[in-house]
C-alpha cells in the first residue's frame, strides 16, 4: 500500500535533498542560487540559470508554506527572489537564461521558460511573505508569458514560411501549471478558460492507438510523421502533463478528459518503459527511427520523479492496484540508480543499462526542483488518503 513509502519519501526530502540543497546552493554573497553542485555540493560552475534560480525560489517558499514555515526555508527564497528582482531581466522585461555569479547576463534563450518559473516564484514567495507585489508581479508576467507563447516573434522566434503551425506540449503544460496557481489567489475566471484551453490541448496530442501525447502536433491536425520533431516522444514530459491535467480536472469536470488522463499514464508508461533494462527511456521516436538527440536511450532523473507523483495520484484518485504495480516497479528503479546515499541528494543521468553517467547532483538543467516537489507531492497525496 501507498503508507509503504511514505516514511522513505519523507526521509528523502528532509534528511537529504533539502539540507544538501540548503547547505550548497545557496550564495549569501551576491545572491541567487548555484545549481551546478558536484556530488559532494561543490560548485563547479557559478553561472547562474535563471529558470533553475526561480525553480528554487518557488520550492523553497513552497516548503515554507506547507512544511512547518521553517525560517531557513523562508531566507533561501528570499535570497532567490531578490536576485531575480535585480538582475534577470532584460529591458524589455524579457527574462535572460543565465547570468554570472554577480548577475550580468550571459545569455538569451528566446524561449518564455525562465519567465514562466519566475512568475510561479513570484506567486508562491507572495503567498510565504502576504506581501502583495509579488501576487501582482506574477500576474502581470503571466499575461506577458501568454503573449510570448501566442506571439513567439516578441522573444525573436519568428515563426518562417517553412515551419508548420504547431502546439508544443510543454507550452500546453505551463500554460496550465500557471492557471492552476493563479486560481487559487485570484477569483477571476480567466484562469479556468486557460485550463480549458489546456484540456483541449492535450486533446490535440493524445495518441489514443499508442496511448500517449506526442510532443509536436500540427495545430491543423495534418501528420507531421515525416520528421523527427513529429514523431517525437517524452514519457516524462507525457506522464507530467497527464497528472497536471488531473489537476485541472479537479477544477473543470470533463469525463472523457479524466479518462483519457489515466490511459497517457499507464500508456507513456508502458510505451517508454525499457524492456530490457528497466527505467524510461529519455526520448524516443514512435517509429522506432533515428532520433536527433544523441541521448534517448538515456535514463534520467525527472521522468521517473514525474511518474512516481503520478502513480501515487492515480492511485489516490481511483484506487485501482494497476497504479501499485507500476508505482513498485519505478519507485524500486528510481531508489536504486539515482538515489545517493553517501552524500545525500540524487544523481540525474544514467546510460540505458542503468550506470551512472555523471556523478554531479545539478547543472543547467537540474535544479532544486523535479526531486523535491515530487516527493513533497506524493507525501502530501498519500497523507491525504482516510487511513493514513
Amino acid at each position: 500500500m501507498l503508507e509503504d513509502y511514505l516514511e522513505c519519501y519523507k526521509t528523502s526530502l528532509f534528511d537529504s535533498v533539502v539540507p544538501f540543497w540548503l547547505q550548497h546552493s545557496l550564495d549569501r554573497d551576491c545572491g541567487g542560487t548555484y545549481s551546478c553542485l558536484d556530488r559532494d555540493g561543490t560548485v563547479y560552475d557559478t553561472k547562474k540559470y535563471v529558470w533553475l534560480v526561480a525553480r528554487s525560489v518557488w520550492m523553497f517558499s513552497r516548503l515554507y508554506n506547507e512544511c512547518g514555515r521553517q525560517s531557513a526555508h523562508l531566507d533561501a527564497a528570499r535570497l532567490g527572489v531578490e536576485f531575480l528582482e535585480k538582475h534577470a531581466l532584460d529591458e524589455q522585461g524579457r527574462y535572460y537564461f543565465s547570468l554570472t555569479r554577480e548577475g550580468r547576463p550571459c545569455f538569451f534563450q528566446r524561449k518564455p521558460y525562465s519567465a514562466v518559473f519566475a512568475m510561479l516564484a513570484y506567486l508562491e514567495y507572495a503567498r510565504a511573505t502576504g506581501q502583495d507585489r509579488y501576487k501582482h508581479k506574477s500576474i502581470d508576467l503571466f499575461w506577458k508569458i501568454a503573449q510570448w507563447i501566442e506571439h513567439p516573434e516578441m522573444l525573436g522566434r519568428p515563426t518562417l514560411t517553412g515551419a508548420p503551425r504547431t502546439s508544443g506540449l510543454a507550452n500546453v503544460m505551463v500554460l496550465a501549471g500557471m492557471a492552476l496557481e493563479l486560481a487559487k489567489v485570484d477569483k477571476d475566471g480567466c484562469y479556468v478558460g486557460f485550463m480549458k484551453k489546456a484540456i483541449e490541448g492535450c486533446r490535440l496530442h493524445y495518441d489514443k492507438g499508442r496511448r500517449i501525447m506526442m510532443e509536436h502536433v500540427a495545430l491543423d491536425g495534418s501528420s507531421l510523421t515525416d520528421s523527427p520533431e513529429g514523431r517525437f516522444f517524452i514519457p516524462g514530459h507525457a506522464i507530467e502533463a497527464a497528472w497536471f491535467l488531473l489537476h485541472v480536472l479537479d477544477h473543470v469536470e470533463d469525463k472523457d478528459a479524466r479518462t483519457m488522463a489515466y490511459d497517457i499514464i499507464e500508456g507513456s508508461l508502458e510505451y517508454g518503459w525499457d524492456k530490457e533494462y528497466g527505467g524510461l527511456y529519455y526520448f524516443m521516436d514512435v517509429e522506432n527511427r533515428p532520433t536527433l538527440q544523441l541521448e534517448s536511450s538515456m535514463k534520467l532523473w525527472w521522468p521517473h520523479t514525474e511518474a512516481l507523483y503520478a502513480l501515487v495520484l492515480a492511485y489516490t484518485k481511483t484506487e485501482e492496484t494497476r497504479w501499485l504495480r507500476w508505482l513498485d516497479r519505478v519507485h524500486d528503479y528510481t531508489f536504486k540508480h539515482f538515489v545517493d546515499p553517501e552524500h545525500g541528494a540524487w544523481f540525474g543521468y544514467c546510460d540505458r543499462r542503468g550506470n551512472l553517467t555523471h556523478t554531479c547532483k545539478g547543472g543547467n538543467y537540474k535544479g532544486f526542483f523535479h526531486v523535491p516537489r515530487a516527493l513533497l507531492f506524493c507525501i502530501q497525496a498519500i497523507e491525504s488518503q482516510p487511513q493514513v
